[in-house]
């Protein structure tokens, strides 16, 4: 190893949850821990922000009660991940993760403009790691919904793992959340 070169420290989530009940980050800090790496988050402009709602507003309209929707708090996906997905959908309610974070999404949605090739490669990877069975992005740069479903080993992805299916559906198409077949949402309903 060159003297000279950088090292860098990996996290381990439970580290990670320590210094965050520690105070160690100030206030408003976006971070985020995926594969052992503390990200900043992207910021969020109208658009983004809309989505986010908007996606809540949804979900919650199509799924009904017995699942918790949850916008921009963290997923304890594994032992290095501790993501917060834009939008995160697991069961039960908000009561049932008091004492540790949701594990086990049903679905995660991120909304995507500047960091699209981020959502699909980086975290579509680290989802599809983690065994998520449905991952969305509002694509809000070409207004559609990409879906990516059926999580494989894949040696060419950054994490191992990446989805098989993927599809791109357009603001007048219908897409149902694998968990609840029975819910149709209509993609324009996601989009600001």
């Amino acid at each position: 190893m060159d003297g000279n070169a950088a090292r860098t420290k990996r996290w381990r989530r439970l580290e990670y949850e320590r210094l965050v009940d520690l105070g160690a980050f100030p206030p408003g800090d976006r971070l985020e821990l995926v594969a052992g790496e503390l990200l900043v988050r992207e910021p969020q402009g109208s658009p983004h922000a809309t989505a986010i709602r908007s996606a809540q507003e949804a979900l919650r309209a199509a799924l009904g009660p017995g699942w918790e929707i949850r916008t921009q708090m963290p997923v304890a996906l594994d032992d290095e991940s501790e993501p917060e997905p834009d939008v995160t959908v697991v069961p039960g309610s908000f009561r049932d993760y008091s004492g540790t974070h949701p594990s086990r999404p049903a679905l995660l949605i991120e909304v995507a403009e500047s960091r699209l090739a981020f959502d699909r490669e980086e975290k579509g990877s680290l989802y599809a790691r983690a065994g998520v069975p449905d991952y969305w992005i509002v694509n809000l740069l070409d207004r559609v919904l990409e879906v990516y479903r059926e999580a494989s080993p894949d040696i060419r992805a950054r994490h191992g793992w990446s989805y098989r299916a993927a599809l791109s559906l357009g603001p007048k198409e219908h897409i149902a959340p694998l968990a609840v077949p029975s819910a149709r949402i209509l993609v324009a309903d996601l989009l600001p």
